[in-house]
């Protein structure tokens, strides 16, 4: 036996910083003993997150971080009845994780896709979100994918449902009018034409219709060829997901507002869609995200993230992706926020080219650029311990 016990490195601190982006997004610091600081990014959830990560660091505080996926269920099962399932605690512990993750990366000198089983791919395809063009008409998307193309990516989305457009008949009732019907064709048909046959279309209906409506869309989109067709029924009923799957020529793509694998459970075993859509820095983390993409596998379903996070979460999700076999496409959705690039000190920038190159550097490879992000703090919150 040795003659001196051997320090374990302990976890002595958690703070946040709430700063402007899709909405506020939270970014999560974890410290050591070994002064090795871990960096995460938890999206959506408002102020109750922030609440939650002070509530949750004394059962982080004094462990070990390198059982960090220990440290997860540890933290889950306190909160059992407190909404351990789903919502803001899920949310909180997605941002635990990553920050976990980044810190065991860089005290052991190797990336996160590296602790997440290493990788099958280089680089990361992205898909840029578009929302539906400056003034939300056919010109107008066709023109922003003509500009979004030029700046190197080949995939893109489109939103098509506009809760206040005056065809609708009844803001209220999930079905759609012919008049949106055809505005929506119209919009696709507008965006195929300017990006030509060899770019990937997706396009997202946020969960706003009935069956009827679902088929109907899906039926009339079919000469488009388009890479999905996103939650064009709320997400709640599966039952229902797998009728629209059934009957659409598209493939269907949802699950952005579900949480952990039982989450996903009945999603995927009832083959309701063709790609699932985790967001990672939202419902379940990176360890917990594999874990999801994996039972995904088993049934040929594509793993496709949701991704409205800054730069951290965005990087965090591409580690994911690039550590399992069923990936497709993560989205990126900050084409017209220039402030994301400032908020990580990266070199060579993050987004080359459409692609999210993997970083061979220690934890996520990238560092928070904190003189930048106090520029976009939320008024009135701590920064890191700081007014």
């Amino acid at each position: 036996m040795r003659g001196e016990i051997e320090h374990i490195m302990k976890i002595t601190d958690l703070t946040t910083a709430v700063v402007r982006g899709h909405g506020w997004n939270t970014l999560i610091k974890i410290e050591t003993d070994e002064g090795i600081t871990g960096i995460g990014e938890c999206i959506h959830g408002g102020g109750g997150v922030t609440l939650l990560l002070d509530d949750m660091k004394a059962l982080l505080v004094g462990e070990n971080p390198m059982n960090w996926d220990m440290l997860f269920e540890k933290i889950r099962r306190r909160y059992i009845f407190d909404g351990a399932l789903a919502g803001n605690v899920v949310t909180a512990l997605s941002g635990i994780d990553i920050a976990l993750l980044d810190l065991v990366g860089k005290a052991l000198g190797v990336p996160v896709y590296q602790l997440l089983g290493g990788k099958f791919r280089d680089s990361v395809r992205l898909y840029a979100d578009c929302h539906a063009g400056k003034d939300n008409d056919p010109a107008s998307a066709a023109a922003k994918a003509k500009w979004v193309v030029e700046q190197g990516f080949d995939a893109l989305k489109f939103d098509l449902d506009d809760p206040s457009s005056p065809d609708k008949l009844d803001r209220w009732n999930p079905s759609a009018s012919r008049m949106e019907v055809s505005r929506m064709v119209e919009l696709v048909a507008a965006v195929r034409e300017a990006v030509g046959p060899n770019v990937d279309l997706c396009v997202d209906m946020h969960g706003r219709y009935d069956i009827a409506a679902a088929c109907e869309v899906a039926r009339k989109l079919e000469p488009f060829n388009l890479m999905w067709l996103e939650e064009p029924i709320p997400p709640e009923n599966i039952a229902a997901m797998r009728e629209v799957k059934l009957n659409s020529p598209i493939p269907i793509c949802a699950g952005e507002s579900l949480y952990l694998r039982w989450g996903f459970r009945d999603l995927i075993e009832q083959q309701a869609v063709d790609h699932i859509m985790p967001d990672l820095p939202k419902c379940c983390g990176l360890t917990e995200g594999k874990k999801i993409a994996n039972m995904a596998e088993l049934y040929y379903i594509g793993f496709s993230p949701h991704n409205v996070c800054g730069p951290i979460g965005t990087v965090a999700s591409a580690h994911c992706c690039g550590s399992v076999p069923n990936f497709l496409v993560l989205e990126w959705h900050w084409m017209e926020r220039a402030h994301w690039h400032e908020l990580v000190i990266a070199d060579p920038p993050i987004i080359q080219g459409g692609y999210l190159p993997l970083s061979d550097k220690p934890g996520l490879g990238v560092e928070l650029n904190e003189e930048a992000a106090r520029k976009y703090q939320k008024p009135g919150t701590l920064f890191f311990g700081q007014p």
